[in-house]
């Protein structure tokens, strides 16, 4: 079995360490700890894993957020990847840090990163991990929220939450969606 395990972000230094780029953070996490790296490939960073006779094909696009559609649809289309296979990581201002939400489906809740993938694909039925990146930000004040780095407080919190999406990712592969979502999302 094959999957594809996008994890959103932007590229460049200016973005590493932003809460919008949490989906390049937890598959970063993955790869080193699984000594694997990355090589630059079209339109993104991409390494494979191997767990439990599955092949994780990891992709961070590196076509910005708002383009993330167009490396997605084309990792699917280049290593046969059915869309039920596809897990999309990214950050949700709509869940507090700490919340973890796996979905089978779903909208884009206005994030771009999403609305381009459901585009260019066709479809919004694709699972996505939403990581919780809170909204402790003043009105008119999200997009430097979003592009803002994590503060002391939620980098202490980041190790535990990033290994727990990493058990998400995994466990997504092994058991399938429903058994994840039934096990992780109850968990705190």
């Amino acid at each position: 079995m094959k999957y594809l395990i996008a994890g959103l972000g932007n590229p460049g230094k200016e973005y590493e360490n932003t809460r919008h780029n949490i989906g390049f953070k937890v598959l970063d996490a993955l790869a080193e700890a699984s000594n694997i790296v990355y090589s630059d490939e079209r339109h993104g960073w991409v390494t494979e894993y191997k767990f439990k006779s599955r092949t994780f094909i990891l992709l961070k696009p590196s076509t910005y957020m708002n383009l993330s559609g167009k490396a997605v649809n084309y990792w699917i289309q280049k290593e046969s990847i059915a869309i039920e296979n596809l897990l999309v990581v990214v950050d949700d201002l709509a869940l507090p840090l700490g919340s973890l939400r796996l979905r089978a489906k779903g909208g884009d809740a206005g994030h771009n990163g999403l609305k381009s993938i459901t585009e260019i694909i066709g479809s919004p039925d694709y699972a996505r991990l939403r990581f919780g990146i809170g909204d402790n930000f003043r009105q008119g004040q999200q997009v430097d929220y979003v592009l803002g780095e994590w503060d002391k407080q939620e980098k202490l919190e980041l190790p535990a939450l990033i290994d727990s999406s990493i058990e998400i990712i995994k466990s997504f592969g092994t058991i399938g969606i429903d058994q994840t979502m039934t096990f992780f999302n109850k968990r705190k």
